[in-house]
């Protein structure tokens, strides 16, 4: 029987939610990140909706293979363009819009936040989930419109940075997180995210004693937000310099920032 299995609680969403569909060997994987966490309100409030469909439903004969070996030799296996043509064009057919399709794979564009802030505010996509030496390149050259890779890394599966994506895109449906909370996440403004602190005042540890810097329990909101603007330019000046380099060539440093960056050499 080849049917998608929605995680979609059937609550009527203003707007037409935002929809992934997941193509995948595992679909059993995606369960607990739907229930669980911060993120599961945009799957409950129906904000995001995700179908997924399990690829060995679209495979033919008793062991519904979908994988087989390479052509030209080499170790591993390959995955079948038939099967996921026939799950890919179910997919089409369920849907009333013409949805992008990704695949993750590490040849692929690597996922960043502008790329995850222009899919959070779309339609959604197809999640193609690869698995085994990779998929056959004639389904991929007739079909994929997006590849994305988490980095010069590789897993064992699509799986995974399909969750990671279906996470990132999520978190920021109204309502999941706090008002404009992740405007302070890492990247939103170009910067990586300074250090946060919260109870106890004074930490005692074997050391010696360790206090929450003072400007944060001063209640001044001014000086607050200039001390964690420092230590964000200063994070990322020693991680990330490239993050730097390209906010001063997009013009996002102040002359404050500049400042500051000066008394640390750059």
């Amino acid at each position: 029987m080849r049917r998608a299995s929605s995680w979609s609680t059937g609550i009527p969403a203003i707007e037409p939610p935002m929809r992934f569909d997941v193509v995948t060997l595992f679909p059993e994987l995606f369960a607990p990140h739907l229930a669980h966490g911060i993120t599961r309100r945009a799957f409950e409030s129906a904000q995001v909706e995700l179908k997924l469909w399990p690829l060995r439903d679209f495979a033919d004969g008793g062991y519904r293979r979908v994988d087989d070996r390479p052509f030209g030799g080499g170790p591993g296996m390959v995955m079948l363009a038939e099967p996921l043509q026939r799950a890919l064009d179910a997919v089409r057919g369920d849907r009333v819009d013409v949805p992008e399709v990704v695949h993750f794979t590490p040849t692929g564009r690597v996922l960043d936040q502008s790329l995850v802030l222009a899919m959070a505010g779309g339609p959604g996509a197809v999640l193609l989930c690869g698995r085994y030496e990779g998929v056959d390149q004639r389904f991929l050259d007739r079909n994929v419109t997006l590849e994305i890779s988490l980095g010069d890394y590789v897993l064992s599966g699509g799986e995974l940075p399909a969750l990671v994506l279906l996470d990132a895109v999520a978190r920021l449906q109204q309502g999941v997180l706090k008002p404009d909370s992740h405007q302070q996440d890492s990247f939103s403004d170009g910067l990586l995210e300074g250090p946060a602190y919260s109870r106890p005042e004074r930490w005692h540890t074997p050391e010696g004693e360790r206090p929450v810097p003072a400007v944060l329990l001063s209640g001044h909101h001014g000086e607050i937000a200039a001390w964690r603007r420092r230590r964000a330019l200063e994070t990322t000046a020693r991680r990330r310099p490239d993050l730097i380099a390209a906010a001063r060539a997009a013009g996002r440093l102040s002359r404050d920032d500049e400042g500051h960056l000066a008394t640390l050499g750059l």
